[in-house]
């Protein structure tokens, strides 16, 4: 295990810049994700730590120690990419030993390494296949297990899930936080899911356009975000916007309740709706609207959860509210949260 740190990194392409004097830390043995939207530097940053791509600026320091100039292959981290990378011509046995031979290990450590990695994954029936011959996460696992045999400080993800379907997604995420907390390796996971970033993450670094917007545990990221990207990027649906003369109020779609629901228990914002649309979720009903005076004349969204089975009408004007607590602020010019009583 190792920290892997950034010291002002930053990689420039033409006029702009893909990653832009980012500061980061990793801890020892963290699970940390850096999720954003396509575009937003997440690759490069992670390209630059395992060094497939050189810094204009800038530094990566893995265990205390300045790597930028080192090749890959000295820095002792393993990556894993979106495509997985399997040789086709060799067996699963093959592409998990290649990188042992490549370092010239010998037959025996080869051989033994081999049958460990393809133990944890449970991939041992599989050896004598080709990457053909596998589903998409089978050849996952064995992307893993090569990875894994190398037996590397810091392991480097890059979507290594997105070609599996939604119901093997879920069970890879799974396995995947499982085998990271067994053998404790820092890693360092892409992904523009925020369902994998809040699943997986013991900390998301929210990237926009270069920059780190927020740092934190997938708590503080979704219910104190940093600033209105955050707010709206987290979140599906996203965070509900009012703009006012001199401030923006923000609340998550499930706090958006009809006003009986909540009773009176807490002091609370109330506010008229009028229903456009409703979806059906199964677990959730979307019920989108617009407000009425004296609000801004906004579009919000609300989520309620199936236990609340009031009948909602689309073109109806229905009275709903938001705990008073649950309502975040932010500064109409920069987008930065700004505490309750300076709103």
């Amino acid at each position: 295990m190792a920290t892997v740190e950034t010291r002002a990194l930053t990689k420039r392409f033409e006029a702009s810049n893909a990653v832009d004097a980012v500061d980061l830390l990793v801890k020892e043995g963290e699970f940390l994700v850096l999720l954003g939207p396509s575009g937003c530097g997440k690759t490069t940053l992670l390209r630059m730590l395992a060094g497939l791509e050189t810094p204009t600026s800038g530094d990566v320091l893995i265990g205390g120690e300045v790597v930028t100039g080192l090749a890959p292959r000295a820095r002792n981290v393993a990556m894993v990419f979106q495509s997985y990378a399997l040789y086709p011509h060799l067996s699963v046995r093959g592409n998990i030993a290649f990188p042992l031979r490549a370092a010239g290990a010998h037959r025996d450590e080869i051989a033994n390494k081999v049958e460990t990695a393809a133990t944890m994954f449970g991939i041992q029936s599989l050896l004598q296949r080709k990457p053909r011959q596998l589903s998409g996460g089978e050849r996952q696992r064995v992307a893993l297990a090569r990875a894994v045999v190398r037996n590397p400080v810091v392991f480097l993800l890059d979507e290594p899930l997105s070609n599996l379907d939604a119901k093997l997604r879920a069970s890879a995420r799974d396995e995947l936080q499982q085998f990271q907390r067994r053998l404790g390796t820092t890693t360092v996971y892409v992904t523009h899911d925020q369902v994998e970033a809040m699943g997986l993450g013991e900390r998301i670094a929210v990237l926009d356009r270069g920059r780190i917007r927020q740092l934190g545990t997938p708590l503080e990221v979704y219910h104190d975000p940093a600033d209105t990207f955050v707010a709206t990027f987290m979140g599906s649906p996203p965070m509900n916007l009012m703009e006012t003369d001199h401030v923006i109020r923000g609340f998550r779609p499930e706090h958006c309740l009809p006003r009986e629901v909540l009773g009176d228990g807490g002091e609370i914002t109330p506010f008229a709706l009028t229903v456009t649309r409703i979806e059906y979720l199964g677990a959730d009903r979307l019920i989108y609207g617009t407000l009425e005076a004296p609000n801004p004349a906004a579009r919000v969204i609300a989520r309620l959860p199936s236990t609340i089975t009031l009948p909602i009408e689309s073109g109806k004007r229905y009275e709903f509210a938001v705990r008073t607590r649950e309502i975040k602020y932010f500064d109409r010019e920069t987008g930065l949260k700004r505490a309750p009583t300076a709103a």
